[in-house]
């Protein structure tokens, strides 16, 4: 699973790592009849510090990790060198830690995921997807939402967005799916040139054979979507579940119950169907870069 990227550092990080190993403790525990109170208190933790641990929501201490191992049986040498690998793995910063100072910690769980990802399957209402904008479209983006930071702020944020879209054209890139409001295409962000750039640059998105990119064009009038913008991530990994990504003006939600993620699946493949075939969508990308003077 892990990949790595063109610096040399590796492109999936600690997210799904702490997935990966959270998931194998919780199989451990349970095949033991280990209760969460019994595996906490065997580390001086409480229960919902066991169930974050299994759910990767937070790091691993080798030493509890050892402790758990010998509570739930595990004594051969080469399985717990493996999963104490994995926790020492887990706890390295991904590449994106460089830019700590402009990334906010819930968005920092998001880029572990997305770059980890088999399929990332998108819907969004306001803007293109950040995976696919332009430089100076994802400048005039963080503008709007950073009107006070300074040259080298904003600089710094375009830069991880532009960073982000390497995962696209990687040796083992993920597969996007993303469905687009029409609104979002016509909207003017930073004025006719800068959307007429990046109209351009969709159209050579659409040429990526790991790129599916439909339109839900304004004659569908209300879809099942109408919530707002959401993301469903898949892993290849069958230990990990799909997660639902829905980010906030200051937070996000990350939703993995099975009810929740076949909720929001259902919604997708709707949109997906209201919205124009992929095969339509360079022609309608070509229409409105006419319509923008092209």
């Amino acid at each position: 699973m892990t990949t790595t990227r063109p610096d040399g550092e590796t492109a999936t990080g600690p997210t799904v790592l702490r997935m990966l190993l959270g998931a194998q403790l919780r199989r451990l525990r349970e095949a033991n009849g280990v209760t969460r109170e019994t595996a906490g208190w065997e580390i001086r933790a409480s229960e919902s510090k066991i169930s974050r641990m299994e759910l990767g929501r937070v790091g691993f201490k080798e030493r509890d990790v050892a402790d758990l191992l010998t509570l739930y049986g595990v004594h051969d040498d080469d399985e717990r060198k493996v999963l104490l690998g994995l926790a020492r793995d887990a706890n390295e910063p991904g590449w994106w830690h460089r830019y700590g100072d402009v990334l906010p910690q819930w968005f920092q769980s998001y880029l572990g995921l997305e770059a980890a990802a088999a399929l990332i399957r998108t819907y969004e209402v306001q803007f293109v997807p950040g995976l696919l904008q332009s430089r100076d479209y994802a400048r005039a983006v963080v503008l709007l939402g950073h009107r006070s930071a300074s040259r080298e702020e904003v600089e710094r944020r375009v830069n991880l967005r532009m960073a982000r879209q390497q995962l696209l054209t990687r040796p083992d890139p993920p597969q996007l799916w993303a469905v687009v409001d029409e609104a979002a295409l016509r909207r003017p962000i930073g004025g006719p040139e800068v959307m007429y750039d990046q109209i351009t640059s969709l159209i050579e998105a659409t040429k990526l054979p790991n790129v599916r990119l439909q339109v839900m064009p304004f004659a569908s009038g209300g879809h099942a979507a109408a919530g707002g913008a959401f993301s469903i991530l898949r892993f290849p990994d069958q230990d990990l579940p799909d997660v639902v990504y829905i980010e906030q003006l200051t937070s996000a939600l990350y939703l993995d119950k099975r009810d929740d993620v076949d909720h929001y699946a259902a919604a997708m493949e709707r949109v997906c169907v209201e919205a124009e075939p992929p095969g339509r969508t360079p022609d309608i990308l070509a229409r409105i870069l006419a319509d923008l003077g092209g």
